[in-house]
């Protein structure tokens, strides 16, 4: 009964996410929890969503074997506040998020616009990202930072095997 329930509700999110997107790679994800996404969200295969909120007008690519804990935010539009008016003006400021394959990232991340997620990054927990994390970087923090590295060779190897989540 449970499992049916899950099924139920992910085939509910998946479709409520394409309608959102219009991507029909939406259909490629898991989608188990509520997300919010637009016609500029563009996803790789066997990505994976516990719950994940875009805001703002930028482009996100999201690469394959893509895995997120609940409560991702991705933020791509910002209030000019060089403008004319203070604290703020009306102006904004939209910068794309690029997501690499085989990225991972944990619970209540936010993702700021103008970021690139290296392939095979883990993003820590609680992190907010405001800069791009490189190839295999671990990160977190607020502002995130790199104080890890996944070791290369593993990674190639299961990278070559296709052992994928």
């Amino acid at each position: 009964m449970y499992k049916l329930f899950y099924k139920v509700r992910r085939l509910l999110y998946t479709f409520i996410c394409f309608i959102q997107s219009r991507d029909s790679n939406v259909f490629r994800c898991f989608i188990n929890g509520p997300c919010k996404f637009d016609k500029k969200v563009i996803f790789g295969n066997n990505t994976s969503f516990n719950g994940c909120k875009k805001f703002g007008s930028g482009i996100v690519r999201i690469g394959d074997n893509f895995h997120s804990a609940e409560g991702l935010k991705i933020l791509t539009t910002y209030h000019n506040y060089n403008g004319n008016l203070l604290p703020y003006d009306h102006t904004v400021i939209t910068k794309d998020v690029l997501i690499e394959d085989n990225v991972w990232i944990g619970m209540d991340v936010m993702i700021l616009g103008g970021v690139t997620i290296g392939e095979g990054a883990i993003i820590q927990a609680g992190s907010v990202v405001s800069k791009s994390i490189p190839k295999l970087g671990i990160a977190g923090g607020n502002p995130a930072r790199v104080f890890k590295h996944r070791e290369g060779d593993h990674y190639d190897k299961l990278k070559r095997e296709k052992r994928f989540l």
